[in-house]
Order: structure tokens, then C-alpha cells, then sequence
């Protein structure tokens, strides 16, 4: 018997990302409910208890209701809000991050999928840390730059609608506050003693990701430089299939954000010298850092083919 595996909140740009990657396959069975009662409590909760996989696409208070509708043991949740993931119980939905990481995720009745800029983060510092190459209380500072479908269907009209105000033609720096939602995760996972300081910026295109964290090779434990970080995070992913590192310095004079934009897969540049280091994880904010994640977490959940209904596609391959 197929899986069964339903939507909440397939209305929303991730949901219906999700739906896109999984509506031809034929290893599943996907769960619909009648567009009049697609917010009646009941009928979600009838859908979600039948399910062997339910994914929340929901903002963080309704996905926290949404898991008090499931009473059935078997079903398991991918929540693709920000509301469970520093949560016990919940495994990050980061499989590339080690074999505990990936076995946790096939184990686990309760899955939390990373935020977008905190997978672009997490990518490239985690392996550092992991390595013993990056100190736990380094200041780290990182620059996010992400198209603005990441902002769900309100900032969508606002860049694709008729009257577009000035300044959605520029880039846009937001998270003024440096108190950004994807923070608790990003220190907590790279087990940091304290946050990043974090600066995400918003562009005018649609997806697509760019994210930067700058490093002096005095901060680091073994010192080397761009060299040093390259080898470690080539060696820590060398036998992924989503995640992959470029030959050192990229061999473009640019990095464009949008480059991965369609894909699944995520590509670490790192360039400098043995001074200082740029490690950039370049992806689509929906692939990778949203949608792409929750299906691939859902495979790995269900116990198919970890990259089953992805798009697998690097810029430049070692």
C-alpha cells in the first residue's frame, strides 16, 4: 500500500511548491480536501489522522495548533514553519549535517524543516564547527540575500503588481532589529554560544539564494585560511548528492543569488585567501531552503529514495 500524505496549508508558496514535486509521483498517495473546508478544523484533522505523512505549511501559531489535531500515533508531521525547530522531540531536517542527523530524520514522527537563510548559514558553518576548525564562541557575521518569493504571497503582489513603489527595484535590508526568526536555529544547531549577527536582504527577482558568512583566518582554530575551509567542507560533503562544494574560487568573476533557482541542491563557493574566507551557499530559497528540504525529508521518512521527485543540478562540479 502507497503512503498517504497530505498538505495543510497547500494554498501557500511552500505548500504549493511541495504539490508541484509530488503530484505526478506514484510511490504516494496525496490526501485533497474540499476547497469550502480546507480551514475546518475537522476535516483537517479527519485528512491528517489518515495520513502516513502530514506536512504543516502554516504560520508558526497555526502550525503549533495543527499538531493538537493529530491524535493518530502513526502519522508523522514535517513542519515547515519556524514554530518547532529548536523544539525537543523534533529532528532539524538537515540530513547532510551527519549520519545521527539523517538517521534521526528516518526515525522521527516529528520533523522541523530548516528556514532558508538559516540552511545557507548552517551549510557552511556547521561542518567548521564540527571539524574543530571554527571556535563555538567565534563572532560570526553573515549577509543573506534572497528573492522575494521567500516572503509568501503578500510580498509576491507587491513586486509582481501593477504598481510597483520605488523601492522594490533596489535590494532591501531587513531583520533591522538583528533579532531575525531563523537565529535561535542557526545558533543552537552549529551549537554557537551566541548568534550571528545577521543581515537578510530582499531583491527584485523571484528565487533564489545567496548566503555569505566572511571569516579571518585568525579566528579559526588551525588557521590556513580559504584553503584550509574549502578542503574541510569538501571532505564533509564529498559523497552528498544535494549538497556539493565548488572548486576553490568559484571561476567566475560574480556569484548570482539566483543561479540554483529551480533546483534542489545546494553549492558551497568558498574564495579568499590565507588571510580571510567567504564560504557562500548558493540555492533556491523554495528548493533547498524550503519545499525541496520538506520532500526530501518526507523520502527519507518514508524510507524512499532520498532524492526521489527532485531537481538535481550544480552550477560547477569538483
Amino acid at each position: 500500500m502507497k503512503p498517504k500524505v497530505y498538505i495543510d496549508g497547500k494554498e501557500g508558496t511552500t505548500g504549493l511548491q511541495i504539490y508541484d514535486r509530488l503530484a505526478a509521483r506514484e510511490d504516494i498517495d496525496l490526501l485533497a480536501i474540499d476547497e469550502a473546508k480546507r480551514k475546518d478544523p475537522a476535516e483537517r484533522a479527519k485528512r491528517m489522522n489518515a495520513a502516513d505523512i502530514v506536512f504543516l505549511c502554516l504560520p508558526d501559531a497555526a502550525a503549533v495548533e495543527a499538531v493538537k489535531l493529530v491524535s493518530n500515533p502513526d502519522t508523522r508531521i514535517i513542519d515547515c514553519s519556524t514554530a518547532h525547530r529548536t523544539s525537543e522531540g523534533w529532528a532539524y531536517g538537515f540530513a547532510e549535517l551527519s549520519p545521527a542527523h539523517r538517521q534521526a530524520l528516518r526515525a522521527s514522527k516529528r520533523t522541523a524543516n530548516p528556514g532558508c537563510h538559516a540552511t545557507g548559514f548552517i551549510a557552511g558553518v556547521y561542518p567548521l564547527v564540527a571539524a574543530g576548525l571554527l571556535p563555538a564562541d567565534c563572532p560570526l557575521t553573515c549577509m543573506s540575500l534572497t528573492g522575494y518569493s521567500g516572503g509568501g504571497k503578500k510580498m509576491i503582489a507587491e513586486y509582481e503588481g501593477p504598481e510597483k513603489a520605488p523601492g522594490l527595484f533596489s535590494p532591501r535590508i531587513y531583520g533591522l532589529s538583528l533579532r531575525h526568526k531563523h537565529l535561535p536555529e542557526m545558533q543552537k544547531v552549529c551549537g554557537l554560544t551566541h548568534p550571528p549577527v545577521f543581515c537578510p536582504v530582499v531583491d527584485d527577482y523571484y528565487k533564489g539564494m545567496a548566503t555569505t558568512v566572511a571569516l579571518h583566518s585568525k579566528l579559526l582554530c588551525k588557521g590556513g585560511g580559504a584553503q584550509v575551509v574549502w578542503e574541510t567542507l569538501s571532505e564533509y560533503y564529498r559523497d552528498e548528492s544535494l549538497v556539493q562544494v565548488a572548486p576553490l574560487g568559484w571561476g567566475e568573476p560574480m556569484i548570482a543569488a539566483n543561479t540554483l533557482a529551480g533546483k534542489d541542491t545546494l553549492t558551497l563557493i568558498v574564495c579568499g585567501h590565507e588571510d580571510q574566507a567567504t564560504v557562500t551557499a548558493l540555492f533556491d530559497n523554495l528548493g533547498k531552503g524550503a519545499s525541496g528540504a520538506a520532500v526530501q525529508n518526507m523520502n527519507l521518512m518514508l524510507g524512499l529514495p532520498e532524492t526521489a521527485g527532485l531537481s538535481l543540478s550544480h552550477p560547477i562540479s569538483n
